[in-house]
């Protein structure tokens, strides 16, 4: 896989056990209230990729940081700064991908590239049953001071075997990816806003000059 695709994978996947009962009944409240009343958010990051061991050597992790806006419907942007500077934004109808150590923008139809995802997950679905079309939810036991959300992708063709969703209050605070790869992605969020205003051009994109531009 080329170091575009891995960290394009690694920022978009960028939601225990199944159970009932009341105490354990704040996870899919809190995702149902986050999607009802949180139409925009901005957030720093912490993302911690770990891959699955291979030929005997240990699991490698990497760590990286940044910051995330959203707006419903189907608006968002990763800036990754450190250890590498990449762009993910989505307008609603394209996605990008800038690469600045390659000087590369990727573009594809959103519809397309986004499909079953987390940031689908985050800023596309209008309502919980929209969510559940394309994700089987489940509540999972509180861990870490947080309320959790099981999601399983319904298509089992796709890239991520499962993704849980935390929660402080309806506040996102973090997603747990586990792509089909065996690699487990955490973002862990700090400094959330709910509901601020983002001005149209936090979510426009226009390729750096001398850009290599691919679409896709």
């Amino acid at each position: 896989m080329s170091v575009m695709k891995k960290r394009f994978a690694a920022g978009l996947l960028a939601l225990a056990c199944a159970a009932s009962g009341s105490a354990w009944a704040a996870g899919l409240q809190s995702l149902e209230a986050f999607v009802k009343s949180v139409k925009s958010g901005r957030a720093d990051f912490t993302q911690t990729v770990t891959a699955p061991p291979k030929d005997g050597e240990p699991s490698r992790v990497k760590t990286s940081t940044g910051s995330f806006a959203f707006q419903r419907p189907g608006r968002f942007r990763f800036d990754y700064q450190k250890p590498f500077v990449q762009s993910i934004v989505a307008d609603g109808e394209t996605l990008y991908v800038f690469d600045a150590d390659l000087n590369q923008v990727t573009e594809r139809k959103q519809a397309q590239a986004l499909g079953a995802t987390p940031a689908a997950l985050i800023a596309s679905a209008p309502d919980l049953k929209a969510l559940q079309s394309g994700y089987v939810l489940e509540d999972a036991p509180d861990r870490d001071g947080l309320q959790w959300v099981k999601a399983t992708p319904r298509d089992k063709e796709g890239q991520l075997q499962g993704v849980q969703i935390g929660f402080q209050g309806d506040a996102l605070a973090a997603l747990e990816i586990l792509d089909s790869f065996g690699q487990r992605s955490v973002l862990k969020f700090g400094h959330v806003e709910v509901n601020p205003a983002l001005p149209a051009t936090t979510f426009q994109f226009k390729p750096p000059a001398g850009a290599d531009v691919i679409r896709q």
